[in-house]
């Protein structure tokens, strides 16, 4: 744990001049505020720095802006990608009049789900490890307006640029769904992603690995340890803020989107995540796959409570572009210890009991990792506390059953419409507990709704020409 005076002390031994301040908004994009040394003290940890509010977005309107940024210490660090040396500290937002903690801050809603997962007594931790997988693109062009409407990417290393005249093509270009993981020439990502991983490092990410993904066209993904939920998501934050600047450096583009590119597979963000108490950990059992029950019970409420958990972990008109049969994105509302087109995978752990824990194989980082990760939880701890018994495992190939077997098995929502109006109807499990408040949900369905969803619904889509112009 570090001390809001021991942050002090850096800046005056570094003589560090600008701190910035993140926040995340609602969505899920980072948000700052760049200040002078001279308005940082001790009380900028305990009341905040005051910002106005009213253009941030889902928040607050221009009558009632004035809000407050609070300063956490344990997340400083220098950031790598500025001239002049600046601290980067992340924060959660109060209300300054009040001194309330913000219902609508994702970081608050985060820690208000590690509380309430304390007061069930059930545990005192819980651990999330996300893998967002994204794509690296040399270029990146896209409009949309009253009488056009396009868009364009492109890799060095897409299959598609394989006939192309590059003066000389050397010809290695990762086949459709064979990117993982051949080894260079071929995979022309190697130095980039040493140094987007070793960047993370020196950001306090604790990193692992780093390797080309399944896509052509340059989709990659890196690992950092799994953490618990609060720091977990500040690093995913960090992950996506050092791939896109270091990206930047070397000229090139990153998109986190789950479904860039058509008849290649989306970018998801399996996460990996377990229980413990007392420094113990509970998934670990004598139950299917070595689970504990209470590992059971937690499939069994996040598998009831998927189609409105989607809307919240999948929460992107192009989230349900991925989630398809036909590549490795698990539609199937099942469990397994080895099939990846369940959604709900065991990983292997060896005999080690603190390794134990579940994938679930849904979101994608397209999601406010903060939100996420809490709705994830309450899912799991209501399958819990209620006995949610999550039915038999799927180790069946999907592929393989018959059309019986397979009208047996839940399926993933069809769209982020549907998923919201799954979440409309089933959100108890998020409010009852306190994590959530009904104006969140409100707030949420309505803003996906009327930014997202109906404006696709208003715009012609490029196919639909070749589909019915002629009609």
């Amino acid at each position: 744990m570090t001390t809001p005076e021991e942050v002090l002390k850096l800046i005056r031994d570094k003589n560090i001049q600008m701190i910035d301040l993140k926040f995340i908004d609602m969505p899920g994009t980072w948000q700052h505020l760049t200040v002078f040394r001279n308005q940082i003290d001790e009380n900028s940890f305990i009341d905040g720095v005051p910002f106005d509010g009213s253009s941030i977005r889902g928040w607050k309107a221009i009558n009632e802006s004035d809000m407050a940024m609070v300063l956490d210490p344990n997340t400083a660090w220098i950031d790598p990608f500025m001239q002049e040396p600046t601290l980067s500290i992340i924060c959660s937002i109060k209300e300054p009049r009040t001194g309330e903690w913000y219902n609508r801050c994702p970081r608050v809603i985060a820690q208000k789900a590690v509380d309430y997962l304390v007061s069930t007594g059930i545990g005192d931790t819980a651990f999330f490890g996300p893998e967002a997988e994204f794509f690296i693109f040399d270029d990146v062009r896209f409009d949309q307006n009253s009488h056009e409407g396009y868009y364009y990417v492109d890799s060095i290393e897409g299959r598609w640029n394989s006939g192309r005249a590059e003066g000389p093509n050397l010809g290695y270009k990762p086949r459709y769904k064979e990117g993982y993981f051949p080894v260079s020439p071929t995979d022309t990502l190697q130095d980039i992603r040493t140094e987007m991983l070793l960047t993370m490092a020196q950001c306090g990410v604790p990193i692992e690995k780093h390797h080309h993904e399944v896509a052509t066209g340059g989709q990659c993904e890196l690992g950092f340890r799994f953490g618990k939920l609060v720091e977990a998501a500040d690093w995913l934050m960090t992950y996506k803020y050092v791939i896109k600047n270091v990206a930047k450096k070397y000229g090139k583009t990153v998109t986190f989107m789950p479904k860039p590119v058509f008849q290649d597979n989306g970018s998801g963000m399996h996460t990996h995540q377990s229980l413990w108490k007392d420094g113990q950990p509970l998934f670990a059992g004598d139950k299917y796959a070595g689970l504990s029950e209470t590992a059971l019970y937690y499939i069994g409420g996040i598998l009831k409570h998927a189609p409105a958990l989607l809307a919240i972990t999948n929460p992107t008109t192009n989230s349900y572009k991925r989630l398809v049969p036909g590549y490795e994105a698990p539609v199937n509302l099942a469990y397994s210890q080895g099939n990846r087109s369940a959604s709900i995978r065991i990983p292997l752990s060896g005999t080690n009991p603190k390794a134990k824990r579940l994938e679930f194989r849904c979101p994608d980082a397209t999601s406010n990792p903060y939100l996420a990760f809490s709705a994830m939880l309450c899912a799991g701890l209501d399958g819990i506390k209620n006995k949610i018994d999550p039915g038999e495992p799927l180790d069946k190939n999907i592929y393989e059953l018959s059309p019986e077997e397979l009208a047996k098995v839940p399926s993933t929502p069809g769209s982020l419409e549907l998923a919201l109006e799954a979440l409309e109807k089933d959100h108890a499990f998020l409010t009852e507990p306190g994590v959530f408040t009904e104006d969140f949900i409100e707030t949420w369905i309505s803003y996906k709704l009327d930014n997202e969803v109906n404006p696709m619904r208003l715009r012609p889509h490029p196919y639909e020409f070749a589909l019915y112009y002629d009609c």
